[in-house]
């Protein structure tokens, strides 16, 4: 099995819409919010196969209200939006950290797919609350 690295700080800024990870491999990653809202792991958005997952639309403003640890592998976070099921497990959190582009990419392709016209929020960079 594969060892995935670790997270050594989780932080939210509320402002900007972005949750910072850091992992014990060096890697950062800032990710925002609505990213992690339309790839949640739960099964809600996911679906039980790829033909049964939820098109999320409407998210380019959802914010995290809470994030809880779950053991010692997981986080279960809690949006602005009601959603709160679906654990983001470290080798998952990693893994959109890694392929946010290739994955932000085909989200933004899908919704062009369906005629959806996302607004895009001016976001601040990750770093700066505003």
């Amino acid at each position: 099995m594969v060892e995935y690295p670790h997270p050594v700080d989780i932080k939210v800024h509320q402002k900007s819409r972005f949750l910072d990870i850091a992992f014990d491999d060096g890697s950062h990653f800032s990710l925002p919010c609505e990213y992690l809202r339309v790839y949640s792991p739960s099964a809600e958005t996911r679906g039980h196969s790829p033909a049964t997952a939820k098109l999320e639309r409407g998210k380019e403003m959802v914010s995290i209200t809470q994030i809880e640890p779950v053991g010692q592998y997981a986080i279960k976070i809690h949006f602005d939006d009601g959603h709160n099921s679906g654990l983001y497990d470290w080798r998952y959190l990693y893994n959109l950290g890694k392929h946010h582009d290739e994955l932000w990419q085909a989200y933004l392709d899908k919704l062009k797919a369906v005629g959806y016209q996302r607004k895009d929020p001016e976001l601040a960079p990750p770093d700066v609350d505003v």
